[in-house]
């Protein structure tokens, strides 16, 4: 079904709605929910989540892009959930490392005061990736949205893992050099 026929839905508040997201989405919200909760069945509780708040939010949010209006949701309640879990309980701790390994280069802990530049640092990201090589930019995303592991992402590209680590290390240290020209830092 078309995904503008899926949000009419949801506006219309037909329960069908639910039904044909998860028939057209279920398996990608389920891997995102997975790669960050390493549990079939968190993971499937933070698919349920996001559909429930996909039906609370929509009216009045119409999304230009449904896949990624419902993986954002997916991708939050997973790490929230993930959060509550105590992180080294599951999963080894390969959330815990995407994330140290990005901290180097994105700054955080914002303030009330620096709420205005965490808009313009989302507008450098985009700028950023927006320049990166298809390669590099789908690495990038598949390590740092989709928090996949080396090995999986070396599987995908047919290289090794240590090409993966280096484009990977490549290309937060020009992540870093850009938000600092930006003078985001």
């Amino acid at each position: 079904m078309d995904d503008n026929l899926i949000i009419d839905l949801y506006w219309a508040r037909s329960e069908s709605a639910i039904g044909e997201t998860d028939k057209k989405y279920g398996s990608y919200l389920g891997t995102i929910a997975y790669n960050i909760l390493y549990s079939h069945e968190d993971a499937g509780e933070a698919v349920n989540d996001t559909y429930l708040r996909a039906w609370d939010s929509m009216p009045p949010e119409r999304p230009n892009i449904l896949s990624a209006y419902l993986g954002k949701i997916t991708r939050r309640i997973s790490l929230n959930k993930r959060r509550d879990q105590r992180a080294e309980k599951r999963g080894g701790g390969e959330i815990n490392l995407v994330l140290d390994e990005l901290s180097e280069s994105i700054p955080s802990g914002f303030s009330v005061e620096q709420e205005v530049d965490a808009k313009a640092l989302g507008e450098t990201l985009n700028k950023f990736l927006g320049s990166l090589k298809e390669t590099e930019r789908d690495m990038f995303l598949r390590r740092y949205w989709y928090m996949d592991s080396i090995s999986d992402i070396s599987a995908m590209f047919g290289c090794g893992e240590s090409k993966v680590k280096t484009t990977l290390f490549r290309i937060r240290q020009k992540l870093l050099a850009t938000i600092e020209s930006e003078g985001l830092i």
